[in-house]
């Protein structure tokens, strides 16, 4: 078990099997030192266990609990590309994207949810620059979407 996995189990997490793609596109490419993932949505065992926007039929608190679940299907796509979670050296980037109502606001708040779990796995190496993004609408009606883009350890 990798370093990373064993903080995931001391937090009281699994990392779930990869999220097959829904369309025609790889979970996660490698290109040089970097793992880029696509958009993974909150499904656990093969569903979405909430759809609808954030705001009106989603809270924010749900959507946030949300996020963490695709952030944890993200790092299940970045160990699909790299083969091994510790060889991350840091996390770069995180975009997420929010299925807002029209007079929801709270997209950065939505995405500490996968930030937070980021920063709680890998500690200062989850650390990133990110951006958050209210959107009408996403695939299956999913209320977030997160991607990221790691660095690996070269070696």
């Amino acid at each position: 078990m990798s370093a990373v996995e064993a903080r995931l189990a001391e937090l009281g997490l699994t990392l779930p099997e990869v999220v097959p793609p829904l369309a025609a596109y790889q979970p996660a490419v490698t290109s040089g030192p970097y793992v880029y993932t696509a958009g993974q949505l909150p499904m656990v065992d093969g569903r979405l266990p909430v759809t609808g926007k954030v705001g009106a039929e989603v809270t924010a608190e749900e959507a946030k609990e949300l996020a963490r679940t695709c952030a944890l299907n993200a790092l299940a796509a970045v160990k699909s590309a790299a083969g091994d979670l510790d060889r991350i050296a840091r996390v770069v980037k995180v975009v997420g994207f929010v299925a807002s109502a029209p007079d929801f606001t709270g997209q950065p708040g939505v995405l500490n949810g996968a930030s937070e779990l980021l920063a709680e796995v890998l500690g200062d190496k989850g650390v990133h620059a990110r951006s958050a993004v209210g959107v009408a609408v996403l695939p299956l009606d999913s209320p977030v979407e997160v991607e990221i883009q790691v660095e690996l350890v070269q070696g």
